[in-house]
């Protein structure tokens, strides 16, 4: 009770405020002769007269500069009591100080009785002509501006047709009237009462905490499931070494009874202690029957590597860095962007590629989540080809990271934009290459999967894929394994039995192409929508098994295993096929950035988990270890 009587006062003169500014007049009435009655003082608020004769100074201040050509105390009034988050994103805003700065360039031209004093005048116009080209450059694209930027070159604006009604007397006037009423309304907006401020400030930062709990949660899932997979991995290598163990106590008990342990054992013994990497090479490369050979190279194998000491890199001024790449020049943008990929993908794997992702994330970089009418991410669809494809890049490198892909995920137009950018895009090959990478990974995540089977994304692959010779090797594959992931859902297979004949004549074709890397991915295709009864009854009806054996003939043991499944596929006459359906499948989203940036193509064997099971999760060229082109 005691902290309400404190601060009683304060809080009745929120309500009087809040009562004022929504007009409750008669309510006013009643609480203001109640809180007398009662001895209740009612404090004097920050939003009451004071605050309104002080607007209504400003804005008198404001009308006196435009009427008397004051160029610099219009300004400096303006950018001090305007906010700049007005100023810079609201279109009504940019267009009236567009307007603004061409009234104060040519002022002296329709004011002065006789020939305006040169100095004055030249200063003006280089005013005008600096503003053109930093702030006023946003508005270079729009029709109504463009003939404007031509004015500070003209000698005699007044007799040029295209400024004549520049110099019309109505057109100062209007403009007047258009400032009046915008300061009306921003100077009404700014005497928002402070309970509602306070209540807006209290619901914005609980969803900016409920948003930093949701990703310190999804944060928090993916660390357990990274250390669950390691807790297994060692409980698996554990049960390996107490049976190792076993079997070398077995082994003792029977050199006590003069039995001798030959050399084939002992390799035996120590292939399965060392890793999967190493195993091969001890086979062929190790003399086992030289003493000390397999104990020195087990004590090798365990013995800690050297940790380098690698520093973390010094932080940006993001705001600057977002402010130069959405108002910079081309060339500007382009070097920024550079300078933003480079550092996340020569930066050393582990804390210090994390701290820089963390950090381009945390003050979010593209604006994925700004709903500004200009943003990072618009760089996409620049008019300059260089700018399109370093933005291109820089979000391959973001989707080749799974913080990275769960950053771009949130945001439902970053997918958009890639696939408008996709199928638009036909002048940069390296643009398409990078933009087609990122689907391919974002492909490995499942909403983003559903939201480019519902877009028709495989309708514009296969229509791409029907001339694969026209394709560079990174097109060509990242297109295929992309079709692939998209065919491992129900939804994908049933997109595929619409156009059942090309897709099938698309694949087959992919078969017998040189590029022996995508036969894996072209084979998981064709296996996955087999699956579908109407895909296999097309399938047979071309003669699809003719197709595939004769590939049998020609192909590695690897190959062939993939084609024999496929055929057994194709002569099933199940109605539906459960081992193969993906949609309940947890998302496979691994990391997959490289230090070179180059694919490690390792096949289809790296996700292939049994012989019953051969073609399942969604991959990325390479078996979930794939970059993007530097």
């Amino acid at each position: 009770m005691g902290d309400v009587l404190a601060h009683e006062s304060e809080l009745l003169g929120l309500v009087k405020e809040y009562l004022d500014f929504a007009e409750f007049e008669d309510t006013l009435k009643t609480f203001s002769k109640e809180c007398k009655i009662k001895g209740k003082p009612l404090s004097k608020t920050a939003g009451g007269s004071l605050r309104d004769s002080r607007s209504l100074i400003i804005q008198k201040d404001l009308v006196a500069a435009f009427d008397n050509g004051d160029q610099k105390v219009f300004f400096d009034l303006w950018e001090e009591h305007i906010p700049s988050s007005i100023r810079d994103r609201d279109s009504l805003a940019q267009k009236l100080e567009f307007y603004l700065h061409i009234h104060f360039a040519i002022y002296l031209l329709k004011h002065s009785l006789g020939r305006p004093d040169k100095e004055d005048l030249d200063e003006r116009i280089s005013y005008f002509k600096t503003y053109l080209e930093t702030k006023g450059a946003a508005l270079s694209q729009t029709t109504e501006f463009l003939p404007f930027y031509a004015l500070p070159f003209v000698p005699n604006p007044m007799v040029h047709p295209s400024f004549k009604e520049l110099f019309q007397d109505s057109w100062t006037p209007e403009l007047k009237l258009k400032l009046e009423k915008f300061l009306a309304l921003i100077f009404k907006a700014s005497n928002t009462p402070k309970l509602l401020t306070l209540y807006k400030e209290n619901r914005q930062s609980h969803k900016e905490v409920s948003q930093q709990l949701h990703q310190q949660l999804i944060e928090a899932e993916r660390r357990s499931m990274t250390y669950l997979k390691r807790y297994n991995k060692i409980q698996a290598d554990y049960h390996n070494l107490i049976g190792v163990t076993a079997e070398l106590v077995d082994s003792l008990e029977a050199t006590v009874s003069g039995k001798m342990i030959t050399p084939e054992y002992l390799q035996s013994v120590c292939v399965r202690l060392f890793s999967d990497q190493m195993r091969q090479s001890l086979a062929h490369s190790v003399d086992f029957t030289r003493p000390g050979t397999a104990s020195t190279m087990l004590r090798a194998s365990l013995a800690p590597g050297k940790l380098k000491d690698v520093p973390l890199l010094p932080s940006l001024d993001y705001e600057k860095l977002k402010k130069d790449l959405i108002w910079g020049s081309d060339r500007l943008k382009a070097f920024l962007l550079q300078a933003l990929r480079w550092r996340l993908t020569t930066s050393h794997p582990g804390e210090q590629r994390e701290t820089v992702l963390e950090a381009y994330v945390g003050n979010d970089l593209l604006d994925c989540h700004s709903h500004s009418q200009r943003s990072v991410l618009q760089l996409l669809q620049s008019r300059s080809e260089v700018v399109r494809q370093y933005m291109a890049r820089l979000v391959n490198a973001f989707a080749s990271l799974a913080e990275g892909r769960l950053y771009l995920a949130q945001s439902t137009k970053v997918l958009q934009m890639l696939e408008e950018r996709l199928k638009e895009e036909d002048e940069d090959i390296v643009t398409r290459e990078n933009v087609l990478g990122a689907l391919q990974k974002f492909s490995l995540r499942r909403p983003l999967q559903t939201a480019m089977i519902r877009d028709g994304l495989i309708f514009w692959l296969i229509d791409i894929l029907k001339d694969p010779d026209c394709l560079s090797d990174y097109t060509l594959e990242y297109s295929v394994a992309l079709l692939m992931n998209l065919c491992l859902r129900s939804a994908g297979k049933n997109m595929c039995a619409k156009v059942a004949g090309p897709v099938l004549k698309v694949l087959s074709d992919l078969l017998g192409h040189e590029n022996h890397e995508i036969q894996p991915y072209v084979n998981g295709a064709l296996y996955s929508i087999l699956s579908i009864p109407s895909i296999r009854e097309e399938a047979r009806a071309m003669g699809m098994e003719d197709i595939l054996r004769c590939f049998i003939k020609e192909g590695n043991a690897e190959m062939v295993r993939q084609i024999e499944f496929i055929i057994k596929q194709l002569n099933s006459e199940e109605l539906l096929d459960g081992v193969l359906e993906s949609d309940d499948d947890e998302d496979e989203d691994d990391e997959i950035m490289t230090n070179t940036g180059k694919a490690r193509r390792k096949g289809l064997a790296s996700v292939q988990q049994s012989a019953d099971e051969p073609l399942r999760r969604p991959i990325t060229p390479g078996g979930h270890r794939t970059g993007y082109p530097v």
